[in-house]
């Protein structure tokens, strides 16, 4: 059952990124002035709502199973890290160079639908006024040059750490 999940989710993510590179740049959308009454969309353009709400510019994050257990991850597999200097819901510590290494996770944060009970998500605003994405008010990262589920980043320094997880917070998983 988790592997349709995940079919689910990466399916859901290539469609958002096909939607964002043929999306083009005609006019605002609606979601970003909510005034702005809704216009009819080209049939071969599906609706957000038939993509579960993903939109451009969303960033899906998702339950997946890595080596060392479930963890959270961007809907391409990769794993997302915390920095025990971030302040919680301030301003991230990692920039310069450490954001040249560890790559500020950015963009509208947005739960998998294959997923459940994940905690807060939200965003915090970093030195060059980017939207970096938060878990429970920490910033988030990825590794530089990791492939997907690797951990390698895991415990570096002893600061930095994977987003812990558990099975059950995957629709129909253990639990």
């Amino acid at each position: 059952m988790r592997k349709s999940g995940f079919a689910a989710a990466a399916g859901l993510g290539s469609l958002a990124l096909l939607l964002t590179a043929c999306g083009g740049s005609s006019g605002s959308s609606s979601s970003s002035n909510p005034a702005t009454t809704s216009t009819a969309k080209p049939a071969a353009q599906a609706s957000s709502a038939a993509l579960g709400g993903i939109t451009p510019g969303s960033t899906v994050l998702h339950v997946q199973k890595s080596a060392v257990g479930w963890v959270l991850a961007l809907s391409n597999g990769q794993v997302v890290y915390a920095y025990d200097k971030d302040p919680k819901g301030g301003a991230p510590a990692c920039n310069g160079s450490c954001a040249q290494v560890w790559l500020p996770v950015t963009g509208k944060p947005l739960a998998s639908p294959a997923d459940t009970g994940l905690g807060t998500l939200g965003t915090v605003a970093t030195s060059n006024g980017a939207k970096q994405i938060t878990y429970n008010g920490s910033p988030l990262y990825t590794y530089k040059g990791a492939k997907a589920l690797a951990t390698k980043g895991n415990g570096i320094g002893g600061v930095w750490h994977v987003v812990k997880m558990s099975e059950s917070n995957i629709v129909g998983g253990a639990g």
